[in-house]
């Protein structure tokens, strides 16, 4: 009679989780207490593609409220009418959101109540040049940062005091040649503007140049400085793409796009300099199709890095040597998707999500917190070409 029950039980929970589908997520099988951070939700801010010419079909930033005891996703807005808010940033007081719109030339500015996590439009600026595909707060939290990736340049937007963009304050240009791809590498393209963990430095990863950049920002001057020296430079060919610092050893990781493999580089913090140490393949080395290496991001302990794979469809799980930081690939775990451009580690650590932009889903993946492993919880965010999360506690 146990048994029955505990049968019967079953087919319910399992019938159950077919049906709650509500606001087009696929709500886990099973829940999980592992989410919870303090007891607090979190808010994530999705970014897209939208444009025809994209064959993309998102409908703008959507906003979901994450329960901080089950881990459930729940749309509570979807701002329409934005053209490919591809890439997202808060500002450094949380209290305001931040667009690039790829293929284009702006960026948009949001505000966000601090209630319900919901945010209403403020305006919108021209960044100084083509295809936008990376913005961050400078450390001054002044200016909103932007790397320009069609036409090769980054320029500075003043954020005003309600959080507004104001107009163009500055731009650089970025020099060097470009590499050999001949289709994508027709010119300079910083695909990325990230600060050094200190907040000293800004680093520029070089897709179209085969290099990466680093530079100061002076807020006072509103000026982008070279440094000396102004680069580094990858392998011939390799399309630098997107870097992400060990959380405490002077080192960096950096995904090359084009050849699918990634750099181990020391990093001297106080003068700015890259050193490469090592190249490791970002796929199998049984996988012989197509492949370009995108997102990348270091879990917060130091032991493991990871890496996705559009081609192959997959994150990469990477352990990184307690001792010299040395990358050694451990493990491949589908993103149940197509090209997953972009991914990110939930602020608990203990979940990574990747945004499959050609299949319209974000999937969840657990995270071992000893193996550093992939494990797929069931549940799947249905949203159109995904291309960016950001978090916020709610």
């Amino acid at each position: 009679m146990a048994n029955d029950v505990e049968i019967r039980r079953s087919i319910l929970r399992r019938e159950f989780v077919k049906g709650a589908i509500l606001a087009s997520i696929v709500i886990p099988q099973t829940l999980r207490s592992a989410q919870a951070q303090g007891g607090r939700d979190l808010v994530a801010y999705v970014g897209c593609r939208t444009t025809k010419e994209r064959n993309a079909r998102g409908e703008g930033i959507g906003v979901y409220r994450i329960d901080a005891n089950s881990g459930e996703w729940r749309q509570i807005q979807l701002l329409r009418d934005i053209i490919n808010p591809s890439y997202l940033a808060l500002d450094r007081t949380g209290r305001h959101l931040y667009a690039v719109h790829g293929d284009f030339g702006e960026a948009s500015s949001y505000s966000i109540d601090p209630k319900t996590g919901e945010i209403a439009f403020l305006n919108k600026q021209d960044c100084g040049g083509t295809n936008p595909v990376h913005l961050t707060p400078d450390q001054s939290n002044r200016f909103m940062l932007v790397a320009n990736y069609a036409t090769g340049t980054l320029g500075a937007l003043p954020i005003g005091a309600d959080g507004s963009l104001a107009p163009l304050a500055t731009k650089i240009a970025i020099p060097g040649q470009p590499g050999p791809h001949r289709t994508q590498q027709k010119g300079i393209h910083p695909h990325q503007i990230p600060y050094d963990p200190a907040g000293r430095f800004l680093i520029v990863p070089d897709k179209g140049g085969d290099k990466v950049s680093v530079f100061r920002f002076d807020a006072e001057k509103a000026a982008f400085l070279p440094n000396e020296p102004a680069s580094v430079k990858g392998r011939e060919g390799a399309g630098c793409r997107h870097v992400s610092f060990h959380p405490s050893k002077p080192l960096a990781y950096l995904t090359n796009e084009l050849d699918s493999t990634v750099t181990t580089y020391a990093w001297d913090g106080d003068k700015g300099v890259l050193k490469p140490l090592q190249i490791v393949p970002a796929t199998p080395q049984e996988f012989t199709g197509d492949n370009t290496a995108a997102g990348i991001e270091a879990s917060a302990d130091g032991r493991f890095l990871y890496v996705s794979n559009r081609g192959h469809d997959s994150i990469a799980t990477f352990a990184i040597d307690p001792g010299n930081g040395l990358l050694k690939p451990d493990n491949w775990v589908s993103t149940q998707g197509k090209q997953p451009r972009f991914f990110t580690i939930a602020p608990t650590g203990d979940h990574l999500y990747a945004a499959n932009e050609n299949s319209d889903t974000i999937v969840d993946l657990a995270i071992d917190r000893v193996t550093g492993r992939l494990t797929p919880t069931g549940q799947i965010i249905r949203t159109g070409s995904p291309t960016c999360i950001v978090f916020r506690q709610a």
